[in-house]
C-alpha cells in the first residue's frame, strides 16, 4: 500500500478541505497503526474530540486516541503534546498565558505539524488565543483586520473538519442559546421581565468566576492588575444589590490585593502610568467603601491617598497652579522625564476613594487640595493655547510650565505613554468631568461649571450645524464630534440641581433612563432592557469560560462587531449595558467610579425582582418594584441622597405611611413585597406625599 503520510501530504497540497481529510482518514491510517488498532477508531476519536465543544471531553477523547493499543508513535506524541496544551488552557493560574508568544509570533507552537490529523484542533485553541489577544491589547496592534483574518481562517479550518463544534460556530457568528429559561409570570410588565434577566445573567456570570476562577490567594487568573477591574462589570449586581456571596468575593479580593507586598505603603511600589498604577488603590478600595461605608480602614486608606497627593505628586507649576507633575509615579516616586511630565484627565483615578470620601463627609482639608486641583484645570480649559479652542478641557497639562499637551506635536496627543492612544483627547474625560461636577457640588461655586456648560455649548452647536467635510483633528468641530461622554455629567447636573439649561443636548444625546427621568417616556427604556437581557442570554461561555483577560470579562461581543471577526458585524449580537442595569437600579444616570449618585442599596440579592427607580432626590425617593416569587419578599433599602430631616414613605398597594428619620447619610426602611404585583415605594418628607400626613 502507497505510504499513508505520502498520501496525507498529497491531500493537504490539493487542498482538500479538512473535512475531507477526517473523513478519509479511515483509509489512510493502517500503516500508520498496527493492525490490532481499528483505523476507525483514530478518526472517531479525532472526530469526537473536534467536535466536543466542551474542553474537558476534548482532551479526554484525545485521552482515549493516545492510549490505543498500537498507536503509531508519531501521532500518541502529538496527541500527549495536545493533552498537555489543552490542559494548560483550562487549568493555568495565568489565564493568558500565552500572550506574550502570540504577540511576538501571531501564532503559537502546539507541537502538531500541519500534515498531522490532529493540526485542525490546534485551530480551535489558535483562533481563540488570537480572538482573545486582541481583545486585551488590540490597542497596540496596527493591523487589527490581519489579526482578525488569521483568528477567522483558523476557526474556519476548524468549523470544516469539526462543523459541530459549538465554541468555533460562537466565534463564528452563530449564538449558543441559554441553558437558564425563565418562565413568563402573567402581569409582569415589560421592563420588568428585561430587567430581572439581565440582572440574573449578570449574578450568573459573576457567580461563576468566583466558583470556577477564583483561586486560594483570592486571585481570578488575570493577575492582579486586570483582576481589580472585575467590580466594574459587577456594579449593578454588587452595588445596587447584596448578595452575600458576592458581598463577600469582592471583600476577600479587596484586603488580599491590599495586602500584597507592594501596595504595604497604600499606593502600589511599581512605577508606571497613572491609568495602570492607580487600578490596584482604586479598583479594590473604591468598591469597598461602597459595600463597608462605616468601615475606618477604607476610610484611612482613602486619606492615605491625600498624603500622597500633596506631598509627593504635586507641586505649584509656573502659573501658580496645583498639579501632578508627572504621568508616572509610584508610592515613593515621581518620574523627572520629561516627557511623561504630564497631568492628565486620567490623574483623578490616583485619588478616586479619596474623592468619594470628600464627598461624603466634606472633609475641609480635601476641600483645599481638590479645589486647588480643579482650579488648574479650569484655568486650561479657558485658555485658546496652541490650537485648542477656549472651553475644551485638554487631554494633559505639561509639568512645571503649566502648558496644554505634552511635549508632542499636538496639543491633543500628549505622548506622554509608551502606548500613545491611551491619553489621547478625549480618552478618560468622564473622569475629569465628574471630578469638576463633584468640585461644583461640594462648593457650590459656579466656576467648576465652566468646562462643563462650554464643552456642552459646542457640542450642541455641532449638532444642530455638523460641518459638511470631516474636521481636521484638533480643531473645536473636531472635539465636538467625539462628545458623547457629556451626557453622564449633563444628566447627573441635571438631576442634581432641577436646572434645564443643557436640556437641548440631553433631548439629543441623553440616554434611555435619563430620558425617562427627564420625561417619563418609557418606550426607549424598555427597548435598552430588553437589548440588554437579550445580549446577556446567548454565549454564557463567552463572558465565563472563554474569557483571558479578566478586565475584558463582557467584551466577548466586540468579536463580532465592525472590523472584528468579520468586516462588518455579525447582526443580532451586541454588548451588554451594565450601566443601564446599574442606573434603573439605584437612580445613579451615570458609573459608581466618580461622583456617584446612587440613591439606593436593595439589602437583597438581585433574583426574582425587578426595580426602576423613577425619582430620586435630596427630598424624596420613589422606585418601582415587581417580585415574582410567588410568596410575600421581605426587603429592605438602604437610601443615600436624603437630606436630614422628618419623613414617611409608603409600598402600594396598601398606601400606608410610616414616618421615619434621616440623621446621617444612610437610611434603613423595612417593608414587604406582595408576590406579582407592581409596587411603588415612595419616600417623602413630613407634610408632603401621603395622604393624612402631617
Amino acid at each position: 500500500m502507497q505510504d499513508a503520510a505520502c498520501r496525507i501530504r498529497r491531500l493537504l497540497r490539493h487542498g482538500l478541505p479538512w473535512a475531507t481529510f477526517i473523513l478519509g482518514f479511515a483509509l489512510l491510517v493502517p500503516c500508520a497503526t498496527a493492525a490490532d488498532n481499528p483505523p476507525d477508531d483514530v478518526s472517531r476519536l479525532i472526530s469526537l474530540a473536534g467536535n466536543a465543544g466542551d474542553d474537558p471531553a476534548c482532551r479526554d477523547y484525545l485521552k482515549q486516541l493516545r492510549d490505543l493499543p498500537g498507536l503509531d508513535p508519531k501521532l500518541q506524541a502529538e496527541a500527549d503534546r495536545l493533552i498537555s496544551e489543552i490542559g494548560r488552557w483550562m487549568t493555568s493560574p495565568y489565564l493568558p498565558y500565552f500572550g506574550n508568544e502570540v504577540l511576538k509570533k501571531e501564532d503559537f507552537d502546539f507541537g502538531v505539524p500541519k500534515d498531522s490529523p490532529l493540526y485542525p484542533i490546534t485551530d480551535i485553541y489558535r483562533g481563540r488565543m488570537l480572538c482573545w489577544v486582541m481583545l486585551g491589547v488590540g490597542g497596540i496592534i496596527d493591523d487589527r483586520r490581519g489579526w482578525f483574518d488569521n483568528a477567522r481562517e483558523a476557526f474556519e479550518r476548524a468549523r470544516a473538519a469539526f462543523p459541530e463544534n459549538p465554541t468555533v460556530r460562537m466565534y463564528l457568528g452563530e449564538p449558543v442559546p441559554p441553558a437558564k429559561r425563565f418562565p413568563e409570570i402573567p402581569g409582569a410588565p415589560g421592563w420588568a421581565v428585561y430587567q430581572r434577566e439581565g440582572l440574573e445573567r449578570l449574578a450568573d456570570i459573576i457567580t461563576w468566576w468566583i466558583d470556577h476562577r477564583m483561586q486560594e490567594n483570592n486571585e481570578y487568573g488575570g493577575g492582579w492588575g486586570d483582576d481589580c477591574e472585575m467590580w466594574r462589570f459587577w456594579v449593578p449586581v454588587l452595588i445596587g444589590f447584596d448578595d452575600p456571596k458576592i458581598t463577600a468575593a469582592q471583600a476577600r479580593f479587596s484586603n488580599a490585593l491590599m495586602s500584597q507586598d507592594h501596595m504595604q505603603g497604600g499606593y502600589t511600589a511599581h512605577i508606571y502610568d497613572v491609568e495602570h498604577t492607580a487600578e490596584d488603590s482604586a479598583d479594590v478600595i473604591t468598591p469597598m467603601m461602597h459595600l463597608e461605608p462605616g468601615n475606618p480602614e477604607w476610610a484611612r486608606r482613602a486619606l492615605r491617598l491625600a498624603d500622597l497627593m500633596e506631598t509627593l505628586w504635586t507641586g505649584q507649576n509656573e502659573r501658580g497652579f496645583l498639579q501632578f507633575k508627572s504621568t508616572y509615579f509610584s508610592v515613593d516616586r515621581v518620574s523627572a522625564d520629561p516627557r511623561q511630565a504630564c497631568d492628565t484627565v486620567y490623574h483623578p483615578r490616583a485619588v478616586q476613594p479619596t474623592l468619594l470620601y470628600w464627598q461624603r463627609t466634606n472633609d475641609e482639608r480635601l476641600g483645599r487640595l481638590f479645589t486647588a486641583w480643579m482650579d488648574t484645570w479650569v484655568d486650561a480649559a479657558a485658555r485658546n493655547e496652541r490650537g485648542k479652542a477656549a472651553g475644551i478641557i485638554p487631554s494633559a497639562i505639561h509639568w512645571p510650565d503649566g502648558a496644554i499637551g505634552g511635549l508632542g506635536e499636538n496639543w491633543w496627543k500628549p505622548e506622554n505613554h509608551e502606548e500613545s492612544g491611551l491619553y489621547t483627547w478625549p480618552s478618560a474625560m468622564d473622569q475629569m468631568l465628574q471630578t469638576l461636577l463633584l468640585t461644583y457640588h461640594m462648593t457650590q461655586n459656579p466656576k467648576y461649571l465652566d468646562p462643563i456648560k462650554s464643552m456642552a455649548r459646542i457640542r450642541l452647536e455641532y449638532l444642530k450645524h455638523p460641518p459638511e467635510t470631516s474636521p481636521a483633528p484638533g480643531t473645536e468641530a473636531w472635539c465636538a464630534a467625539r462628545m458623547e461622554y457629556l451626557e453622564s455629567v449633563v444628566a447627573k447636573y441635571r438631576l442634581l440641581t432641577g436646572q434645564t439649561d443643557l436640556d437641548q443636548l440631553l433631548a439629543r444625546d441623553a440616554s434611555p433612563y435619563t430620558a425617562f427621568r427627564i420625561t417619563g417616556e418609557r418606550g426607549p427604556l424598555d427597548a435598552a432592557l430588553k437589548a440588554n437581557s437579550e445580549a446577556l442570554r446567548i454565549n454564557f461561555e463567552g463572558y465565563t469560560s472563554e474569557v483571558r483577560y479578566t478586565d475584558r470579562v463582557l467584551r466577548f461581543p466586540s468579536l463580532l462587531g465592525e472590523n472584528s471577526m468579520y468586516p462588518d458585524a455579525v447582526p443580532g449580537i451586541a454588548l451588554p449595558d451594565t450601566n443601564l442595569l446599574y442606573s434603573t437600579a439605584t437612580g445613579d444616570p451615570g458609573s459608581a467610579g466618580y461622583f456617584p449618585l446612587n440613591a439606593v442599596r436593595w439589602l437583597t440579592p438581585p433574583r426574582g425582582l425587578a426595580v426602576v427607580v423613577t425619582d430620586s432626590g435630596t427630598a424624596g425617593f420613589e422606585a418601582e418594584l415587581f417580585h415574582f416569587g410567588q410568596e410575600s419578599r421581605p426587603m429592605a433599602a438602604e437610601l443615600y441622597l436624603l437630606a436630614p430631616g422628618a419623613y414617611a414613605f409608603s409600598v402600594e398597594p396598601g398606601n400606608v405611611s410610616q414616618p421615619f428619620t434621616v440623621s446621617g447619610s444612610r437610611t434603613r426602611l423595612a417593608f414587604e413585597l406582595p408576590p406579582r404585583q407592581l409596587c411603588i415605594l415612595r419616600v417623602a418628607r413630613m407634610g408632603g406625599l401621603f395622604p393624612g400626613s402631617p
